[in-house]
Order: C-alpha cells, then structure tokens, then sequence
C-alpha cells in the first residue's frame, strides 16, 4: 500500500491558524462562566480582543507566505501575489469590524462570545476563496464564509428585524449557491475536471467550446453576482443592511464584496480567460445596472443603512468595469478600488456606530441634523467619507473611480465609462445630502451621547488620513496592485 504524501501545508499557514484560532476561542467561550451580566460582557471583550490578535497574526502569516505562487493540496490551493493582496484587505476588514462592534453590541445587548467567533470563520471562509484553484476548494471556501454571514446578520436575536434579515439572506443565499453549484456541476460535465488549468486548457484547445460549459458559465456568473450584489440579484442587500446589526452591515459591505469580486476575477480571468468575448458582454450588463440602480435608488432612501446598500451595489457596478476590460489594467484598477472602498466604508460605519441619540443607535439621515455644530470633528470626518464616494478630487475615492475608467477607456469601452461618469454624478447627490444635512440643518431635540468610544476614534481617525493622504503616496498601492494583477496572466 501506497504511503499518503503530506501536502506542502505552508502556503496555507495562515488559514491554518485561522481555523485552530477560532475553534480555540469557541473552546474558550464555552468554557467561560458567563451565566451573569458581567460574566457574558467579560466572555465577549475576552474573544473580541483575542479574535483581533488572531486575525494581527494571520495578517502577519500571510506577509510571510507571499512572494512567489505555490500550489498545493493536489492543485486545490493557490498562494500568490493576487490572493495575497485580497487576503490582506479581508484581514484588516476582519480587524477593523471585531475592534468597532465590541462598545456597539454592548449598548444594545446583544454582546455574545460567538461574534468574534463568527467573525473569525466567514474570514477565513473568504481567504479560501480567493486562494482556490479548484471548483471544490471555491465552493467550500464560499459556504464556510455564507454559513457564517447567514448567523451575524441574526445575530441580535431579541429585534425582529435582525431574524427577518438573517432569513432572507438565508434563503435568497441558497438559491443563489444552488446556482453556483448547477453551474460548476456542468463546467465539470463538459471540461472533465474541477482543476482551474484543467478548464482552462479544455477551453484553449482547438476543438469547437462545448455549449454546456457557456452554460454552467452562466449559472456560475448569476451565483457569483448575487455575493457581490449586483444588479439584478441585489434584492436581498438593502433589507439585509437596515435589519443586521450594524457592526455586521459594515462587514457585509467590506469584507464579502472584496472576496467574492476577488474570486470573481480569479474566476473569468483564470480558467475562463480564452473566451472574454464570450462573457464580457455579460459583466458589461451586470456594471451598468449595478451602477445606474445603486445611484438612482439611493435617492428615496431617508435610512442610512439602505443607502450604504444601494451606495454598495453601485459601487460594485465601478468595479465590475474593470472585470468587464479583461486585462490587467483592468484587474489593477479593480484592486485599488477595492483598496480604497475598504477604508471609505469602514470610516462611514465608525461614523454611524459612535452616535447615539437618547441611547438609541442612530439610523437615519435625519438623525444627523446639526452634527456638525455640536460635533464638528465627526461631522467634518464623515462629510470626507461622503465627498471620496462621490469621487471628488483630491480625496482616494477619485482616484479609485479614475484607474477604473482609464482601464475602461483604453479598452475601447467609452460608452461605459461615459455610463459609469454620468451614475456617479447621480450618486454625488445622496452624497452631498448627508453633508447637507449636517452642516445645514438645525440640531434635533434630542443632542448626540458623547464622547466617542476610544476604538471606534483610533478607527475613524486611521481611515480618514488613509483617504485624505492617498494622493500623497499612491505607490505603495498602485505598485502593489500591479503585482497582483500580474499574477493573475
């Protein structure tokens, strides 16, 4: 009998920790004496803080293990530049939302050790994604995340509003994965294999493309847009948004988004990379009615949590322009997008959880009334935030949206960057309202709880240097996104 040969297990160090760290900490809670108030609030800053320091080390893991591409678990598994740089952006959005929730989950009564749990699992469930080589390894990666996002957006039980987002997601989430699993069960049928370069040398062979793959390509695109919420399988975000926590909303916008675009783009440009005519024209449809939805129903919307949905989704329509270019310019543009996206949206939700009116979570735009006379700081902070998503120069978000249709335009895609200029003049309006709003409108009856927590500024204060110095040192992250983009050819 054959001996079983070990696979190369470090390219896939830090998901190891990753997975050893978590089930550690469930331990731990577990074990914990938490039957009191005092006890559950120990038990919850205990895993918090410790999934923070695992979350630190599996950053500093994966620095380690980068530099060149390897391959391991029979093909399953990729470690290169392209996952290296998605890894990263997820970790950090890991970090950033376990360090904002603790004070918020505690205000409204819903601290649990199983957060940071929760939070630990669909991180690592997303860093499987965007290393997957293989169909198999894709959609274990895939649920692994879903599985746990389906659990946080229920997290605060006691509101009806967090069961019901929980369940549509969960519902609308398994369609969708249905379809994903159609698709990739076809792709399997017509190439003979699940392996990534299997399908792809299928595909670059002479012999006429089998219709069932274009097929199963089709299903598997329909599953992937609806993880990135694009139009038209957007339904289930603005609902999901408004009724989870909002700590979970502000992981939801960041960290699902840059690992499914990411497998997105591992996905077309990888094995389905030879037939770009073939889809293009797809991902052209989904960016233009991602972009021209998310701008145009953003403008009813007087939640804010349902405007950050439809702000999310029309970003996502700017992102999938660079997919739609196909080359590397393209996948760079998309990479500093998402760059920038991360640190624009986690500034925006710092913002939300460190206000409270009358003890209450604040939620709606109006809420923000004469924020900026009674606290200028946080009011000036959001209002960057609000003008870098509108894309307003000199602030990252104008540079995000610039990479993105240069890309578009020296691909000879004019119309939709033209389509993609016009959205984002819409979008500047729901934008500028909020800054309308805060710094025009008389204060409510009801003055906003001070002080800000200690977290939730250290967090706001990183993000708004990151988006008012981005055009003072670009090159780190434009040079670093070449390089991932080059692993991908």
């Amino acid at each position: 009998m054959a001996m079983a040969t070990v696979p190369n297990l470090a390219p896939a160090m830090p998901e190891i920790f990753l997975a050893l760290a978590a089930m550690a900490l469930l331990m731990l809670g577990v074990f914990q004496k938490w039957a009191t108030p005092e006890g559950a609030i120990r038990a919850s800053r205990m895993t918090s803080n410790l999934g923070v320091l695992s979350l630190g080390l599996a950053l500093i893991l994966v620095f380690t293990v980068s530099g060149s591409t390897l391959i391991t678990f029979e093909g399953m598994f990729i470690s290169d530049a392209f996952a290296t740089y998605a890894k990263v952006l997820i970790l950090l959005a890991g970090v950033f939302t376990l360090v904002l929730a603790q004070n918020w989950l505690e205000m409204q009564g819903a601290h649990r050790f199983e957060f940071a749990i929760l939070i630990l699992f669909a991180t690592l469930g997303m860093m499987m994604m965007v290393s997957a080589n293989n169909l198999m390894s894709l959609y274990m990666g895939l649920e692994l995340s879903s599985l746990s996002l389906y659990v946080l957006a229920a997290f605060h039980r006691d509101d009806a509003r967090s069961s019901e987002a929980g369940l549509k997601y969960f519902v609308l989430g398994a369609l969708a994965s249905g379809m994903l699993l159609y698709g990739m069960s076809l792709v399997y049928g017509f190439s003979g294999s699940a392996d990534f370069e299997v399908i792809a040398s299928v595909i670059k062979s002479d012999e006429p493309l089998p219709i069932g793959i274009l097929i199963g390509l089709v299903f598997m695109m329909s599953g992937l847009a609806f993880k990135v919420s694009a139009v038209p399988f957007h339904m289930w975000t603005p609902d999901v948004y408004e009724g989870a926590p909002t700590p979970v909303t502000a992981f939801f916008a960041v960290a699902p988004k840059v690992a499914a675009l990411a497998l997105f783009l591992r996905v077309m440009i990888g094995p389905f990379g030879d037939v770009s005519d073939q889809w293009q024209q797809i991902i052209i449809m989904l960016s233009i009615l991602s972009m021209l939805v998310g701008s145009f129903a953003a403008i009813a919307q007087s939640n804010i949590k349902r405007l950050m949905a439809y702000s999310s989704i029309g970003h996502v329509g700017y992102a999938l322009i660079g997919l739609a270019v196909a080359n590397e310019a393209g996948v760079t543009g998309v990479l500093i997008y998402l760059t920038i996206y991360v640190f624009m949206n986690i500034g925006t939700f710092a913002c939300l959880m460190g206000m409270r009116r009358g003890g209450r979570a604040v939620e709606q735009i109006s809420d923000l009334s004469g924020l900026a006379k009674t606290h200028p700081g946080m009011a000036a902070a959001l209002a960057i935030m609000m003008f870098s998503m509108a894309g307003i120069p000199p602030l990252a978000g104008f540079f995000g949206k610039l990479y993105i249709f240069l890309a578009a335009i020296e691909a000879g895609l004019y119309a939709l960057s033209v389509i993609g200029v016009l959205a984002s003049v819409v979008s500047a309006y729901y934008y500028v309202r909020i800054i309308k709003v805060m710094y025009f409108d008389e204060p409510g009856v009801e003055a906003l709880d001070t002080p800000l927590p200690k977290s939730v500024s250290v967090v706001l204060g990183l993000c708004t240097v990151v988006i008012v110095l981005f055009i003072a040192f670009p090159t780190p992250v434009i040079d670093a996104a070449k390089v991932a983009a080059a692993s991908l050819f």
